[in-house]
């Protein structure tokens, strides 16, 4: 059994399984860059991975030293991914939105060894360093030419041997692979660690879940930095797969689907804002979508009506995931889920533990103390997910302490739960408005106001108010721009969805709501927004 332990331990790594793949499917198809026409074999793709290993070699990266990208999705990407699991280092990707002063936090807290950044983000990083106590050995830019303070990607490999690297130490299924920064809408992002063994079994869950293989085609269109970018149909499952994979720097609608339609796409993987502009623009255009083996969205509760009309449109084959940046996804939908059980979040996933429990004032709850599965009683997500997860935070034992907890991460949502166990979101503790003693969850009105016909989207959160303590504010993105706010206001009064108490008391019409890089709705920005609009009586009551 030593012997058993000692090969499981070493050889059923991520890499090992990319490796695989370029021995089996050299000559086929791994990755598309539509925007240059450049494609890459298997083979290929290894030869580039090498390049940048013996040139990350040669400035002494190895065994866990940090590789931080601030790219958007691109090829260099994919080979600095591969890359860190073949020399044993970390991937640590971060949003290429990052300010400055965030940029500095994130490189003293995570100190890289390496930088790689884009022709766009170069700048920030550069000013972000002059504010940071560590300095990466290297700065690296997907812009064209070297500079003096930053080496052009492309100098870098240019004369690097395509030869395997040589290697001294034996892979691990327990290194820490990866690094991924929470959304940080509250505060300091946190950073969660991910081992080898975590990465396999999550692309073992996604190959699972749509099912892939060798034979898809896949696009993810959301950043790669996010989990479900880098997870979900994205470098991490896709090369594990043997599939080929199509790179989508900045979604745009039309251009996604055109590209379904050249490349003979099988799945695609984007938030719900992004399934709205597909199915906008397949009624506009129409587009041949019948490689489509299915649409996978994650980030928001998919809602009924949407769903019914993203069947009809785009694919019938939609699928909805549910979970954090910690676990991946947790729960899901699939096809026959759906419509009937649109606005859940589905139920736990194959090798996922996934339950609601009471919420106390002074303690949370106990893994075992559920809320009633009745699909009223709200109680707080709690997730054990160790397939896809470690269970730590890097760098910060007290957040460790604090989220996670006899094996289980509290997630700090809101949800019930029926008797087959259907989870429904329906916020988060921060969130919640509580009126007149009557809590309040901003996901549920904002359910009421999409089935609007003049509604292309909304956001929901509170004003303060000195009779009831707070009231509901509704921000309207106009489908059409004749809507009004007694429209609204007199079609929640008809609602069964909701009950009165719970409508809306103050509307303002904006052009976009804020969403965070991942297609999560902010709200935690839209209320400070609400709170200056209300104090500037820019707000339309009712």
């Amino acid at each position: 059994m030593d012997n058993f332990k000692d090969l499981f331990e070493s050889r059923y790594t991520w890499i090992e399984g990319f490796m695989r793949n370029v021995r089996r499917y050299g000559t086929r198809l791994a990755l598309i860059d539509p925007p240059t026409r450049r494609q890459w074999t298997y083979q290929e793709v290894n030869a580039e991975v090498n390049r940048l290993c013996n040139r990350l070699q040669a400035d002494g990266v190895g065994r866990g030293d940090v590789v931080m990208l601030q790219l958007l999705n691109c090829p260099e990407f994919v080979f600095a991914y591969v890359a860190c699991h073949k020399l044993q280092a970390v991937c640590c990707p971060i949003n290429f939105r990052t300010s400055v002063g965030e940029m500095a936090w994130l490189i003293d807290d995570s100190r890289p060894k390496v930088l790689i950044n884009s022709v766009k983000t170069s700048p920030i990083a550069l000013e972000a360093l002059k504010q940071t106590r560590h300095k990466p050995a290297r700065l690296l830019s997907t812009a064209n030419e070297s500079t003096a303070d930053v080496t052009a990607y492309s100098d870098y490999v240019s004369e690097a041997s395509a030869e395997e690297p040589v290697l001294t130490t034996p892979y691990n299924i327990y290194l820490e692979s990866a690094r991924l920064y929470t959304s940080g809408t509250t505060g300091r992002p946190k950073s969660a660690c991910i081992t080898s063994i975590n990465e396999v079994l999550s692309a073992h869950d996604i190959m699972i879940h749509f099912p892939m293989s060798y034979l898809d085609v896949t696009m993810n269109t959301t950043p790669w930095f996010h989990r479900g970018g880098l997870h979900c149909a994205g470098p991490c499952p896709a090369l594990y797969a043997g599939a080929a994979m199509v790179i989508m720097s900045k979604f745009d609608g039309t251009t996604a689907l055109k590209y379904v339609s050249q490349y003979k796409i099988t799945f695609i993987v984007g938030v719900p804002t992004v399934l709205e502009e597909l199915a906008d623009r397949q009624e506009q255009n129409g587009y041949d979508l019948s490689s489509l083996k299915g649409i996978v969205t994650m980030g928001s509760p998919l809602e009924r009506a949407a769903c019914i009309r993203y069947q009809k449109v785009l694919t019938p084959n939609i699928f909805n995931g549910y979970g954090t940046t910690e676990t991946l996804w947790n729960t899901f939908l699939r096809p026959f889920d759906l419509p009937a059980h649109a606005g859940s979040a589905g139920r736990s996933c194959v090798d996922d533990d996934v339950r609601v429990v009471k919420i106390f004032e002074d303690r949370r709850g106990e893994p075992e103390e559920l809320a009633l599965q009745d699909g009223i009683d709200v109680g707080e997500v709690i997730i054990s997910s160790p397939a896809k997860s470690p269970f730590i935070y890097h760098n910060n034992p007290a957040e460790t302490e604090r989220k996670y907890y006899k094996g289980f991460i509290y997630t700090n949502d809101l949800a019930t739960w029926d008797s087959e166990g259907y989870i429904t979101i329906v916020g988060r503790k921060d969130d919640m408005i509580i009126s007149s003693g009557e809590n309040i969850y901003p996901t549920e009105v904002e359910a009421v106001l999409n089935l609007h016909p003049k509604v292309k989207d909304c956001i929901v959160t509170s004003v303060p108010d000195k009779l009831r303590g707070q009231l509901v504010t509704a921000y309207i993105v106009p489908e059409d721009e004749s809507v009004t706010a007694e429209e609204l206001d007199q079609f929640c009064k008809e609602s069964k969805e909701i009950a009165n108490f719970k409508r809306p008391r103050y509307y303002r019409f904006v052009k976009q709501i804020p969403f965070n890089a991942t297609g999560k709705k902010l709200h935690v920005k839209i209320k400070e927004t609400a709170l200056y609009d209300w104090k500037n009586g820019v707000l339309e009551s009712v």
